[in-house]
């Protein structure tokens, strides 16, 4: 394993440094305040168009896809040191670079298992970052963290799937700007093999019986940077056989696929959120004095941040080689590290991020950084794309079943 940068990737990371540094941690502020004067909460601020239209220019657009076709044509060990850059500002860097979730895994479902025309239609788009999307899944009625439980319905009936069933936490779905919804459903509820009852169906945003309900909130936040996260009803919604994505009772194995590539995608910029932590962890230390001395000087803070550093060079080095793996061996072959990293990073990056609370003090939990945000964000990773709970049982089993 050689985790050297190619000389691509330092070229792209040196961009990617720069456009940071002189148009994305700037604009941070820019976006709340024009945010506050926006004439709703889920418009886009004019500045993260800027940043899309400069990103664009610069030439770091669509990074997360391997498929040259669609994409940047990088592999995953190439896209790792840049997502973990864009990690350090998780509200715009992604969105600028149109590298955010839920799109990112969206565009990847359209380009591996869509149709020419669904592509034409939906992935085109999506790729030129002119619509959002969101991905229909999780439902309050049932423990979605086993999406077998998952009980929307979606019937069909002649030429249509008629979709009755409601979600919730729908990434994405409180943006004006969301036209296409990717809903997974049973098709076959009866079905024998409970892993060949879902499918997954593409449902226009104005198609009639789609109602968002509300936004939910994560830890207080609205979320606003991405779309939000809504309840959605889906009441006798109609739409064509064709509207169909790969085929009946394939929806589960979509599911897996478009996870695999999400979860390491999280972890990588989870690192960079912990790098950022780490930074307004020390300036903090370095700026402060309590009881004579300045917080730099207390060992109770020089080990926080000393324990910090050694778990970001852990996390990153087995983020590394779990991208390496899955652009080696491919990403069932790279099973047991994605659940690896899915674990270890949120549970890590949650504790780094409320040391540099503790050590913020108040100020850690105010507006004034972006701190409480970014742990909100983390601790919700422990929840997002399978809980913890549930990759370490089945790691477990795995690790387990060489000596049963």
């Amino acid at each position: 394993m050689d985790f050297a940068f190619d000389a691509r990737t330092e070229e792209l990371r040196a961009r990617l440094l720069a456009f940071m540094d002189e148009f994305v941690y700037p604009a941070e502020e820019v976006a709340h305040e024009q945010r506050e004067k926006l004439a709703s909460p889920w418009d886009t601020p004019p500045v993260v168009e800027e940043l899309k239209a400069e990103a664009r220019r610069r030439g770091l657009w669509n990074l997360f896809l391997p498929d040259e076709e669609h994409g940047a044509g990088l592999t995953n060990l190439q896209y790792a040191p840049l997502a973990e850059i864009t990690g350090r500002s998780p509200q715009l860097a992604p969105t600028a670079l149109n590298c955010a979730a839920p799109d990112t895994g969206n565009m990847e479902v359209l380009a591996q298992f869509g149709d020419e025309r669904q592509k034409e239609r939906w992935l085109a788009p999506l790729l030129a970052g002119e619509i959002r999307s969101a991905f229909a899944m999780t439902e309050p009625e049932v423990a979605s963290s086993d999406a077998t439980n998952i009980e929307t319905r979606i019937r069909r009936d002649g030429d249509e799937y008629v979709i009755d069933g409601r979600k919730w936490y729908i990434s994405g779905a409180m943006n004006p700007d969301c036209a296409i919804f990717i809903v997974m459903g049973k098709t076959d509820p009866d079905g024998e093999d409970i892993r060949r009852q879902q499918s997954m169906v593409l449902v226009p945003r104005d198609t009639p019986g789609l109602h968002v309900r509300r936004a939910m909130r994560v830890y207080g936040y609205e979320d606003h940077y991405h779309g939000g996260h809504a309840e959605v009803v889906f009441d006798g919604v109609r739409v064509p056989v064709s509207n169909l994505i790969g085929e009946e009772g394939g929806g589960f194995a979509i599911a897996q696929a478009r996870l695999g590539p999400g979860r390491i995608h999280h972890c990588m910029r989870l690192i960079g959120m912990a790098e950022r932590a780490i930074e307004l962890m020390c300036r903090r230390a370095v700026s402060r004095t309590a009881f004579g001395k300045p917080l730099a000087a207390q060992g109770q803070v020089q080990g926080w941040i000393a324990d910090a550093r050694v778990a970001v060079e852990q996390l990153r080095l087995l983020v590394l080689k779990t991208a390496w793996l899955m652009d080696t061996v491919g990403n069932r072959g790279a099973h047991t590290e994605i659940q690896a990293i899915k674990i270890a990073t949120p549970r890590t990056v949650v504790d780094i991020i409320d040391k540099a609370v503790q050590v913020h003090g108040a100020g850690g939990v105010s507006q004034d950084f972006p701190l409480a945000e970014l742990w909100a964000a983390a601790r919700t990773l422990k929840l997002a794309d399978g809980p913890d709970e549930v990759h370490q049982r089945s790691l477990a089993r795995r690790e387990l079943k060489a000596y049963l």
